[in-house]
């Protein structure tokens, strides 16, 4: 079974996309009709998670062509290159955007000498292919993570990797979904997930939206349910896996990273192979998106520091290599993570 969720859709004259700064409260679309419009509502998390963020851009290149018009056929390559570049700078942690791109421009450089019209229809049926393309991949995440899940189970996750950080399904909660449409007694255990609340306002909801035992607890509660004997293994999804198996994610992983090995919990990464970075040798090397303090001075629309506090605001943090028990993917797990068993899910 697949979530009814759709979080982006994409259609000849927009990007329609769920707005995930207003759930749960409000369920609500925001129409991009523009490929500017579209890298705007990735810059202000409308869209996020990391394999979303790359469909999105797909969809939001692949909408820029479909407005290109004869009369500027010439310099199609250079407006072309300005969309792909206006997307590479909406957020810089989230590899899948880049490789997102790199696929959209591959696309493009394969019908280079095609008329204009023929050009639009490859993009765009690649931005659709992507989307496809990253659903199927999260259900085999899913195939690949059951048999690592109990037949009775309580897990815990950190921020949102399901079907709002994806086009479908789910990395994290791929594996979830996948042990629970199995007949597994499973059960959530979702950190809020400060500042930006990932967790309370979105892994909760589209949880019970599947009738999945879901409890909401804070970010500092992580480790007394450990010591607790209450959580069986953690699973959270990733923004960037490093060569050596170094993973970056929200802000707050490595922390539950560090209490699960304390307690002698499984701790394990979901990620599509787009997710995997090969291109860096370790996570000292992946870059930091730092967001507006704002998002810790205020929750929604209630302001809960000076306004003139100094923040620090780093939207992800790294968790080496040591302390991941598996990294679960499309094409298998890579149990330990590291440089071998990383490049032997591409052989």
């Amino acid at each position: 079974m697949e979530s009814a969720i759709q979080a982006i859709e994409i259609y000849p004259d927009q990007v329609r996309l769920l707005d995930q700064r207003k759930l749960p409260v409000v369920e609500t679309y925001v129409e991009c009709r523009t490929y500017r419009e579209v890298a705007t509502a990735i810059t202000d998390m409308v869209v996020r998670g990391a394999p979303a963020i790359g469909v999105t851009a797909a969809a939001g290149i692949a909408l820029g062509v479909q407005q290109v018009q004869p009369a500027d056929e010439a310099d199609f390559d250079a407006h072309f290159e300005s969309m792909c570049t206006t997307m590479a700078q909406t957020r810089p942690t989230a590899v899948n955007l880049f490789w997102a791109i790199e696929r959209m421009r591959a696309c493009a450089q394969q019908h280079r000498q095609a008329p204009l019209a023929q050009r639009q229809q490859a993009l765009w049926d690649e931005a659709h292919r992507l989307l496809a393309d990253d659903i199927a991949i999260n259900r085999r995440i899913g195939e690949h993570g059951l048999p690592l899940v109990p037949e009775q189970s309580t897990i815990l996750t950190h921020c949102n990797a399901g079907a709002l950080a994806t086009a479908g399904y789910g990395t994290a909660l791929g594996v979830v979904r996948a042990a629970h449409f199995a007949g597994r007694q499973v059960q959530v255990l979702a950190d809020e997930t400060r500042p930006f609340l990932q967790g309370a306002r979105l892994t909760t909801w589209e949880l019970q939206r599947d009738a999945i035992p879901v409890t909401l607890i804070t970010d500092n509660m992580a480790g007394y349910f450990m010591a607790q004997g209450r959580v069986d293994l953690v699973i959270v999804g990733a923004d960037r896996v490093a060569a050596n198996g170094d993973v970056a994610n929200k802000i707050g992983t490595y922390s539950v990273a560090i209490l699960a090995k304390e307690h002698g919990i499984p701790f394990y990464v979901a990620a599509p192979l787009s997710t995997i970075d090969r291109s860096i040798a370790s996570g000292a090397e992946i870059p930091i998106e730092q967001r507006h303090g704002d998002e810790v001075r205020w929750v929604g629309t209630q302001r809960i520091a000076a306004a003139d506090i100094e923040v620090e605001n780093p939207a992800f943090d790294v968790t080496p290599a040591r302390y991941i028990d598996g990294l679960i993917t499309e094409v298998g797990v890579a149990s330990p993570p590291n440089r071998e068993t990383i490049a032997a899910l591409f052989a």
